[in-house]
Formats: C-alpha cells, structure tokens, sequence
C-alpha cells in the first residue's frame, strides 16, 4: 500500500516525530545533542521556520513548528540529513540511523497548540530523564526550560507562547508553568499523536456511537483537529495534488516557469537566470523560486542545483518571491490582478 503524502502549506502548524531505527538511541550524550541542536537552529533560521516546542529524547525526538518559507519536508531533510552522517562518523557506525519514515502530523492551532506544548515538553519527565518538574525547569534538552527562562535559545519562539496566558512575562511563566504541572498525571496521550478523530469526536464511546448510527465523519493519522479541520485540510491537500499534477502533465517544468516570470514581470527569460545580485534579476528568481515549489511541487534543493545557488538562498527568495507576487497582484497561470 503506497504511504500517503505529507500534508504542508505555508503557516501550518506540524508536530514532528522522529525515532531512531528500531528504538535505538539517536542520541548517546551531550556531545550528540549539542549537535543536533546547533543545526537546528541552522535550519530553522535559514528556512525562517518559527519552533514553539521541543525535546531530545535518547531514542527519539519531537518538534512543534510553523511552516516557513520552506517546506517542512526540506527542512527536517537537512537537518536529519547532516545529522546522521555526524553521528555515524563520531560513533563509527554505518547505515539507516532514523526509522524509514519521520511522523508529521498536522495540527489545528486553536484547539491544540498549547496542549501539544505541554504533551512535548512532559517528555523528558515521562522518560525518567528528570525526576520532577523543577528539574525539567532547568533541562537543557527541552524547550521547556527556555519558556522558563532558565535556557535561551534564539530560534525557538517563545514569545508567541507566553502571551497566550498573559503580556508580562512573569505571570505568564507562572500560568505556563501551573498549566504544565497539571498535564503531569495525564500520563501519555495517545491521542495527540495518533490524529484527531477520537480527540474531536469526544473519544472512544462517541466513535463507538457513531458508528453504530452509520454516521460518518473525517479521520486521518496525519491531521489533528476537528471534522471540520480535517476534512478542509484533506480537500486543500487534494486540491494542491491534483493541481500539480496537471501542470506536471500539461508540461508546465522549470523551463516554462522561466519564460512564465520572465513575461509577467516584463524582462528577458536570460534576466531570470543571470548570476549576480541585480535587483531585476533577484526580484525574477524570487517569483521562480516561490512559484516553483509553492505550485509546481520543485524542491529547494533542485531549484538550487539548476540556479546554481546554495539552499538555503533559495528558501530565502521564496519568502521574497511570495511577497513579490501578493503586492504586484501575479499569479502563475492567470492574469495580473489589478
């Protein structure tokens, strides 16, 4: 059975979890995580991807992040990437480090967000790595103890946090940190991690009822939210589907797209290409770069390859080419708005 596609846009909230390759340890100690945690932060500030919470677990990890202005999938693809080949270098190991298939899950913000905070950041605690809540105050392996102000870590956002329970700081921390302690008996949650139709529905006995009434509603492994939710965000990822392969089919490539911005934006498909920092050209391979993995499904890491640039500039020109096209009123296939 063929794995279903991951579900991403620009905005969305995803839980990520990875484990290693049958439960083994992806980290061995601080050396390790320290690592780990260096690229992160190179990531997530390269790809502007704003973290809200996560945890290093020995065998496994989690991230609460916002799709920036790369694709999630880029994102954990470097990080995990340079990562393994650090690892088994270090340790003088040799093949798979990760199980086949990091979790992604994505995540209706209003209803779950701070609980997937406190689910992600309990799992140190849960794990036995701390013994009590004062201790996962100061670990360093958890974005916990940066809500807390105990650690600090640029990248992650906790400003965005906090002021969900309150504009001064303090008493924010102390509402955080009360909410925190009162998740401590509720033990693992399956439900967070597994999608949100059982969560939604009101749990098991409501399914249960529901399915005897023959009344269907919307669930899927890789969204957690409410019918609603997951049925709009299933719609939208088909619709996002579908759309690429026509154009894939109708043989809408790069070099198309080269011509295609090439004439909305009035200058020489050889401007879009030229090497250089020229504002025509920066402002043209901004709008390919947007419009090339935002509708045709192209990969940073291939529109690199072919503008010969680094990655990481072209997640940058992304961002820049998005807000080129909402303020110039241009889209791919259609006219200019006016």
């Amino acid at each position: 059975m063929p794995r279903k596609a991951r579900i991403d846009a620009p905005g969305a909230l995803q839980h990520i979890i990875v484990r290693g390759i049958e439960r083994r340890k992806i980290f061995y100690d601080n050396t390790d995580r320290d690592n780990f945690l260096e690229r992160l932060e190179t990531v997530l500030t390269e790809t502007r991807t704003p973290c809200f919470a996560w945890a290093l677990i020995p065998n496994h990890l989690h991230l609460l992040l916002r799709t920036g202005s790369a694709p999630v999938a880029t994102v954990m693809r470097r990080l995990l990437t340079g990562y393994a080949v650090t690892f088994n270098r270090r340790h003088r190991r040799h093949g798979q480090l990760f199980q086949n298939r990091y979790k992604s899950i994505l995540c209706q913000e209003d209803l779950y967000l701070l609980e997937l905070v406190r689910y992600i950041h309990l799992n140190p605690l849960r794990a036995r790595l701390v013994k009590q809540l004062k201790e996962l105050d100061k670990y360093s392996y958890c974005g916990h103890s940066v809500l807390m102000g105990k650690k600090k870590h640029e990248w992650q956002d906790t400003d965005y946090i906090l002021r969900l329970y309150n504009r001064k700081y303090l008493t924010a921390r102390q509402r955080y940190r009360e909410f925190v302690k009162k998740g401590i008996t509720d033990g693992r949650r399956p439900e967070l991690v597994g999608g949100g139709l059982i969560r939604s529905a009101g749990g098991w006995s409501v399914v249960k009822a529901m399915r005897r009434g023959f009344e269907r509603i919307k669930g899927d492994e890789r969204i957690l939210g409410d019918g609603d939710f997951v049925e709009t965000a299933l719609k939208k990822a088909q619709e996002d589907l579908d759309r690429r392969s026509q154009l894939e089919a109708a043989g809408y490539g790069f070099d198309w797209l080269v011509g295609r911005v090439a004439r909305q934006l009035e200058v020489e498909p050889k401007v879009v290409l030229a090497p250089g920092k020229y504002a025509s050209t920066v402002k043209a391979r901004s709008l390919l770069c947007y419009w090339g993995t935002r509708e045709l499904g192209m990969t940073t890491v291939e529109l690199a390859r072919r503008l010969n640039l680094a990655q990481p500039t072209v997640s940058q020109a992304v961002k820049r080419g998005q807000k080129i096209a909402e303020e110039l009123g241009l889209s791919l296939l259609g006219e200019k708005r006016q």
